[in-house]
């Protein structure tokens, strides 16, 4: 049995692979929901094109991941309301794993791998970890010779946009596009944030356009455009929100509920994107080169849009902050300062210019570790030790006894020179 896990953000998803001598390997997935599960399906879909037979365990009542797929046969886990509750609210981890999860993985590790397991050790004995970053992104850090980076694997050249979206796009003209989206899991900003931003959104310049592309917005959005508003709309911001329509939006912006975010990042009219700062939407704005106006959220995102703000290709405002002229003072930074699209765009050069793409480089790596039966030699033996010898405590002791030893030696000895001195005066005296 050989395992392949993957770092999707600050969780591992695991693939197990049981693999016979030949071309189709036989995976076991253990995935994520939300957006995690959106690139674990990428890679699945190559896998499956390359002949690999995939099975995946999945919650009974997933958002996000079908129970029926040509790609694979599906294992339904279920999961208490309670634990569902919990799990919403994405606790430590180590708690999460040790009272929530675990007890559940290992009741599937032993209904359904021979021998059993636990998924702490699953996740221990990994021959391979699919590592959702680069250099260019990261900074320099020691990894084992089975960390894999692939940062990236998810992105692909832009497609051509729906006919009425390329309308919307086209109709700003000299201005670009700005896009704004916040990921799967926040549908809209508080009321008064959305206002606040769709003010500024607002203010961005305008000009006069044909009734075509009023008509355009009107089959978007399905909703009515007067022949006085025909002449004037110009649609230069795409935003995803579904919450309550801002009260201040202007006619400059649409208002959408799912966007094809990876085309309109690699559109060539588009300026900005303001984004969350999801693993996902930072690498894609990366790979297109369109510089990011992050509004981080939670879990890892504060910590994406700070390394590309150290890199001069993002500038963060964090939401407790978010107001009419913080805004627009970041968007317009973001929007007028050329470096910040002529970083963007060097962290793109350096980012493709890769001898392997990395979707290959999953792709290869997973088949590696099959054909080599685990690739043991690329796998570290230490989560084989006791805590105790990992974290190096009994080295520690045992250079604390010797200190401890060398000193009670050396304060006896003394005492003894001391008391060997006292009597020979006293002798002397006498």
């Amino acid at each position: 049995m050989h395992c392949v896990c993957g770092i999707f953000s600050i969780l591992s998803v695991c693939l197990i692979s049981f693999t016979p001598p030949c071309d189709g390997g036989n995976i076991l997935v253990f995935p994520l929901d939300g957006s995690h599960w959106i690139n674990m399906k990428i890679l699945l879909e190559e896998l499956h094109a390359r002949g690999h037979s995939i099975t995946v365990i999945r919650a009974s009542n997933s958002w996000y991941i079908p129970e029926k797929s040509p790609l694979y046969t599906s294992i339904n886990m279920e999961l208490s309301k309670g634990m569902e509750d919990i799990l919403d609210v994405y606790l430590q981890q180590h708690m999460q794993q040790e009272f929530l999860v675990g007890p559940v993985y290992d009741a599937l590790c032993e209904k359904y791998i021979e021998g059993g397991c636990d998924i702490i050790s699953l996740l221990q004995e990994a021959d391979i970890w699919l590592f959702r970053s680069d250099f260019v992104f990261e900074f320099p850090r020691p990894t084992m010779p089975n960390v894999i980076y692939i940062g990236g694997f998810q992105c692909k050249p832009a497609q051509p946009l729906p006919a009425d979206l390329e309308d919307f796009v086209q109709s700003a003209g000299e201005h670009g596009v700005i896009i704004m989206t916040l990921g799967t899991f926040v549908n809209a900003l508080p009321k008064e944030v959305a206002n606040e931003i769709a003010s500024v959104f607002a203010k961005m310049p305008q000009k006069t356009k044909s009734r075509s592309y009023a008509r355009a917005a009107t089959r978007m959005t399905g909703g009515d455009t007067s022949e006085e508003d025909a002449t004037s709309v110009e649609l230069q911001v795409i935003w995803r929100h579904k919450g309550e329509r801002p009260s201040t939006l202007g006619n400059n912006t649409l208002i959408v509920d799912w966007m094809p975010q990876k085309d309109l990042l690699g559109h060539p009219q588009t300026k900005v994107f303001v984004a969350h700062g999801g693993t996902n939407g930072v690498q894609e704005a990366i790979y297109h080169g369109v510089p990011v106006l992050g509004i981080p959220l939670f879990f890892d995102q504060y910590d994406n849009l700070l390394r590309l703000q150290h890199r001069g290709a993002g500038k963060i405002i964090e939401l407790a902050d978010v107001s009419r002229h913080s805004f627009e003072q970041g968007i317009n930074e973001v929007l007028h300062h050329d470096s910040y699209r002529q970083n963007m765009q060097r962290l793109s050069r350096l980012h493709r210019d890769q001898p392997m793409a990395p979707m290959d480089q999953a792709t290869f790596w997973v088949e590696y570790v099959m054909r080599n039966k685990g690739a043991p030699h690329l796998r570290t033996e230490a989560y084989k030790m006791p805590w105790y010898s990992y974290y190096g405590l009994d080295v520690l002791l045992l250079l604390l006894t010797i200190a401890t030893v060398m000193l009670l030696l050396t304060f006896a000895m003394f005492r003894f020179l001391c008391c060997r001195a006292r009597r020979k005066t006293k002798s002397k005296q006498h």
